[in-house]
């Protein structure tokens, strides 16, 4: 992938988290950092391509690095962090894969439908096992406890 597909899909990634974050209501500066966090989010997946060419692993690693992108900002902004580890996520939802899924379903294509629901299953754990890692570890070593 050339530089310019890669500015083109972060922008654009940018942009549709921004979106988002309207739509959740989010204001302000915390808005800012949640929709660079989605750009940020898209890019390393972009950069990580020809390292790992699993995509479910690409998710899992920009899952974690969102995730705490995520619990640091909370710490800063004084703010839950569900406000931007579901913003910063929006880029990766695999929303394409969800469809082609449900197309082929719809079909009774079964042939295409088993493959196609297990490889949107492996995407969808490994977002949740980025995420799950991430807090577990925050939440054991950062928390103070009462």
């Amino acid at each position: 992938m050339n530089y310019a597909d890669m500015i083109i899909q972060s922008v654009t990634a940018l942009v549709g988290t921004l979106g988002f974050g309207f739509l959740f209501n989010i204001r302000g500066k915390k808005l800012v950092f949640a929709a660079v966090g989605g750009m940020l989010a898209w890019m390393l997946f972009l950069v990580l391509e020809p390292v790992a060419e699993s995509e479910p692993l690409r998710y899992l690693i920009v899952s974690a690095c969102s995730t705490t992108y995520a619990e640091v900002l909370a710490r800063i902004l004084k703010t839950p962090a569900t406000t931007f580890s579901i913003i910063t996520l929006i880029p990766l939802v695999p929303g394409g894969a969800l469809y082609q899924t449900t197309t082929a379903a719809l079909d009774r294509n079964t042939e295409v439908f088993v493959p196609k629901l297990i490889y949107t299953i492996e995407l969808a754990v490994a977002l949740s096992l980025g995420i799950v890692i991430v807090t577990a570890i925050f939440r054991r070593f950062v928390h103070k406890k009462v």
